[in-house]
């Protein structure tokens, strides 16, 4: 090599390590991180704008069309999947981890609708699962690790260490049926693994999580975690403030969260010191064509849930009226009927349910076999079992809206469950209750009660204006369907045997 060559690289190098020791970058590297939650729904659907977003062949076609730009992409699941949907009610989720496993994750979270159908389904789903899973506050009955479970790991994209970890819905016992598997807190649980992610060596971390707002502002507040990846609020959001961010990408795959983070590492002092910057892209999934390879797949499974419809689940020793000058009158066996599977599913002492919102507009004889179908004509509106914590006085003059305008036949005339209610028709109207018992026992305008009722009243529609704001147990985007519910319901009675009880008397 000639002599001046020689000088010239020992100075390059000369400079480089005096650059290096000063704090220059050492790596840099630039990450998509992409975000889906709360996906319940196989196919897609019409929104409010008329046009089609959502379903398992959009996210498919946006995953694809993102990784192939050709730089690092990492793909995560923020939870809340195998239920509810009236497909997941027949095949308990199977569907849709094998709809997920056709869009490459690279992270997976558990959220608490993944615990509906007990531990067993989980375990079971989560085995069939192609994709890495994640719940460093998960634990089994004995406190160890479930099985393909991890806490956290390292990825390296271009020398730039990347920290992953996660953790599911720590209030899933209150909400699901999880049994006897251990919750750890979400928040402090991701504190610890994102400071030994720091001492392994990451010089960035990500938390996927499945957990409510305030844990989500928690977790950023904490500053061990660069960014959050976040499900649960069925909202789209986006929140950087400088320092740490966390998104949430709605629900149904209506949106896909984008962002591309620009990762530089230099070292200073012998230390690696990380500086990131993050854009952040909402991406509309009516913009995506569908995979054609998914969108097959699901035809297949719509094809199957057509034929499981005409399935039989109970069949009737009563006469079940649904017509609209029955419902919305006077109290009505399936009425009754439908109101007592919204209490046994939601684990309440009582239940309210508008006679507007069941349609079915039939007479079905004693001995009449019900089927699925039946269900949906009955019920046609895709309501969710919501529970809300009441105070006596808005029952009450919920109720009261209910009788309000009787004799006509509106469709907020109320049916229920676990309720006696005695109404005097000659009174004015909103003073015509003169004896309400809830669960047995005389309604306190005073006392705060536990009620089941459909997202459509407790959002205080139909005139149950004293509804609106109530505490919701869940959102209601993410309440169990009211379809399901019933369905389930009826498979576990086997006879309807409900009759008039009494449950509203009109004098």
């Amino acid at each position: 090599m000639p002599r001046f060559a020689v000088r010239l690289a020992a100075a390059l190098i000369g400079l480089a390590a005096i650059l290096l020791a000063g704090g220059a970058f050492a790596e840099t590297t630039r990450v998509t991180f992409l975000l889906v939650n709360d996906i319940y729904q196989m196919g897609d659907q019409v929104m409010a704008d008329g046009k089609r977003r959502g379903g398992f062949a959009r996210l498919a076609a946006i995953v694809k069309a993102e990784r192939a730009k050709g730089g690092h992409v990492i793909f995560a699941h923020g939870g809340d999947t195998i239920s509810p949907s009236l497909m997941s009610g027949l095949d308990k989720g199977a569907h849709i981890i094998a709809l997920t496993n056709m869009v490459t994750l690279d992270l997976f979270v558990p959220g608490n609708h993944e615990f509906d159908f007990g531990k067993a389904i989980f375990l079971q789903r989560m085995a069939e699962a192609k994709f890495p899973l994640y719940a460093a506050n998960l634990r089994g009955p004995d406190g160890a690790p479930l099985p393909g479970f991890k806490d956290r790991t390292i990825v390296n994209f271009d020398g730039v260490r990347i920290g992953l970890t996660g953790a599911t819905y720590d209030d899933s016992p209150r909400v699901s049926s999880p049994e006897d598997l251990k919750f750890l807190p979400t928040v402090a649980t991701m504190k610890e693994q994102a400071d030994a992610l720091k001492r392994e060596g990451a010089d960035f971390v990500v938390a996927a999580v499945h957990a409510d707002r305030k844990q989500d502002y928690d977790l950023m507040a904490a500053r061990t975690m660069d960014l959050v990846l976040s499900g649960h609020n069925h909202d789209l959001l986006i929140n950087y403030d400088g320092r740490n961010a966390v998104v949430e990408s709605a629900y149904n795959g209506v949106y896909v969260t984008a962002v591309d983070v620009t990762i530089d590492v230099s070292v200073q002092d012998g230390k690696r010191q990380t500086t990131w910057w993050p854009q952040f892209r909402v991406i509309d999934s009516a913009n995506a064509r569908p995979d054609p390879e998914v969108l097959a797949v699901i035809g297949r499974y719509e094809q199957q849930l057509s034929r499981e419809l005409d399935i039989p689940l109970a069949t009737t020793a009563v006469e079940l009226d649904s017509r609209t000058s029955t419902m919305r009158t006077g109290e009505a066996t399936i009425g009754n009927l439908i109101a007592d599977a919204m209490r046994a599913s939601a684990h309440t002492a009582a239940a309210i349910i508008n006679g507007g919102s069941i349609r079915g507009e039939k007479v079905y004889a004693a001995g009449t076999t019900i089927t699925r179908r039946d269900v949906l004509a009955e019920l046609p509106f895709n309501n969710r079992v919501v529970v809300i914590d009441a105070p006596g006085a808005a029952i009450r003059r919920g109720l009261e809206n209910g009788f309000a305008q009787w004799p006509n036949t509106v469709g907020r005339f109320p049916q229920v469950s676990g309720i006696a209610i005695e109404v005097d028709m000659k009174r004015p109207p909103f003073n015509r209750i003169i004896s309400l018992k809830f669960a047995g026992e005389p309604l306190d305008d005073n006392k705060i009660y536990r009620l089941a009722t459909n997202d459509f009243l407790a959002g205080g529609n139909d005139g149950y204006a004293e509804f609106r704001g109530t505490p919701h147990l869940l959102p209601d985007d993410d309440s169990p369907l009211l379809t399901q519910e019933l369905i389930d319901y009826l498979k576990a009675i086997g006879t309807v045997r409900t009759g008039i009880e009494g449950r509203i008397v009109l004098k």
